[in-house]
């Protein structure tokens, strides 16, 4: 059902939103989970981070196609999770979403923005790389990584 004609728009999150929410962010997660066991349930506290953090949603031809959440509270913002479903990607989304997050950080005042991902999961560390990310450090199964704002 891959849509390449439809526009996107990215909205903040509502909590009418949280099902479909979970499971954008379980299909996007399916392949990774098969491979690594250790992987945190990534689909947990939806509403909690609704209430307290900037979770943003991309819509396609109006279905919620992906997310990302900001955690803006600390220095640097936090990226907590991006997910698209893979219904749609290759279209650029996760991208989009990253930059949104990055102005809503900018304008929140913050300097940087960091995340964390598998170290197991080279293609992510990749791509943020290929984003303008830095790898800042490798602790257990954790890769940080950082990007000036």
């Amino acid at each position: 059902m891959k849509s390449t004609s439809k526009e996107t728009s990215i909205r903040k999150a509502k909590l009418q939103d949280v099902a479909v929410l979970k499971r954008c962010i379980e299909r996007a997660y399916a392949p990774v989970k098969a491979r690594l066991s250790d992987l945190p349930d990534v689909s947990a506290g939806l509403e909690e981070d609704i209430a307290a953090k900037t979770v943003l949603v991309a819509e396609t031809g109006g279905k919620i196609s992906g997310c990302i959440i900001l955690n803006l509270d600390g220095v640097p913002a936090q990226l907590v999770n991006v997910a698209v479903d893979p219904d749609f990607k290759g279209l650029g989304l996760g991208r989009k979403l990253m930059e949104k997050a990055e102005d809503f950080a900018c304008r929140s005042g913050a300097t940087a923005i960091q995340l964390a991902t598998h170290v197991n999961l080279p293609e992510n560390v990749s791509l943020y790389s290929h984003l303008g990310w830095s790898e800042t450090l490798r602790t257990g199964n954790k890769v940080m990584m950082k990007k000036d704002l």
